[in-house]
């Protein structure tokens, strides 16, 4: 197993390196991302041969012990709520299947239970979490998408905050012909038009577990990515990846995202702060800030929450593990 993880780091950083010697553009890397999507999205269809029936026993206030007959493998939790109510499907945020926090449009590979979380709930925690990551990734669509073609822009992988951290952040790195550029307050007005946008056509965030060679190709252009792959294979004992597909834009995600981006409504993007000189650059983290769609504040609240969310969120650094030189039959085993 190491030595096969070994050979596909090596094959595919070869294959970014030798991306990166030819300059594609942002559109063109969207088409490529959706191309790779896409496929294995139709593959993983097509291994579902026959229609196999699970019992999903639903719990949670008015469920409790209610019992949906779904398909294995098609059915996902947003599918069990379009046989509840409006409600159920309009304010569910994020589902826990067997107590697990679980994508709402995520299938389901086997009977199990079935809790429909909303931002209402006496326990918030997860759907928060789950939250406050969805919308570091609309922060991360929008930035990728507002420069110019002729500029790039490396999403870094983005820190796991709390809500009471007072932003969502997303790390980047610019184009160093923009390393002197400042935002103004016009152009912070201008990302929050963008995402905005992105809030009103209530675009699904579209999750899809894959292998490490299919996330690595959908990166292939991606060395910030490249790596965030492998720190994930490393970090997870199935060896499996979550992309998620939100509009035209593919992204890598470390835990499950809310069902849409309709869910969020006061949203506000606050600050892009200079961090560090990095390998790739002058690194940087913008910041955020939001409430759902079920959750609203009075505008002198919403005023003190924004000055909050300007000041730069500090992030402390994972601890240092030492490196664990591979064994030299491991070695031998790479690809020439």
């Amino acid at each position: 197993m190491m030595a096969c993880r070994s050979a596909y780091r090596v094959f595919y950083r070869r294959l970014a390196s030798n991306a990166a010697e030819a300059r594609i553009s942002t559109a063109e890397l969207r088409r490529l991302r959706n191309a790779v999507f896409s496929r294995e999205q139709a593959r993983q269809r097509a291994l579902v041969t026959r229609t196999e029936k699970i019992e999903v026993t639903m719990q949670g206030p008015g469920l409790q012990g209610s019992l949906l007959i779904m398909n294995k493998g098609v059915s996902t939790p947003y599918s069990c709520t379009r046989h509840l109510t409006e409600w159920h499907v309009n304010s569910s945020a994020l589902a826990l299947v067997d107590g697990e926090p679980w994508p709402m449009h995520l299938p389901l590979t086997q009977s199990c239970s079935l809790t429909l979380l909303t931002f209402k709930d006496s326990d918030p925690v997860q759907v928060n979490k789950a939250y406050w990551r969805s919308c570091a990734a609309l922060l991360g669509q929008v930035l990728e998408n507002s420069f110019k073609e002729e500029f790039t822009v490396d999403l870094l992988r983005s820190p796991e905050l709390p809500v009471i951290s007072g932003a969502f952040c997303c790390d980047l790195v610019l184009d160093p012909v923009l390393d002197a550029w400042t935002p103004s307050e016009e152009a912070l007005r201008s990302l929050t038009r963008e995402a905005q946008q992105l809030i009103q056509q209530n675009l699904p965030w579209e999750p899809l577990e894959v292998s490490p060679p299919v996330a690595l190709e959908a990166f292939a252009h991606n060395r910030c990515k490249q790596e965030e792959v492998e720190e994930m294979v490393a970090e997870d004992p199935s060896g499996k990846v979550t992309l998620y597909r939100c509009g035209d834009h593919i992204l890598l995600s470390g835990g499950p995202l809310v069902a849409r981006t309709g869910l969020c409504s006061q949203y506000e993007v606050t600050a892009v702060h200079n961090l560090r000189r990095g390998e790739r650059g002058l690194q940087r983290r913008a910041q955020g800030l939001s409430l759902p769609l079920q959750l609203q504040a009075h505008h002198t609240i919403w005023r003190k929450l924004r000055q909050r969310a300007e000041r730069l969120v500090e992030v402390a650094p994972p601890p240092a593990t030492e490196a664990t030189p591979p064994a030299p039959q491991q070695m031998t085993s790479l690809p020439q």
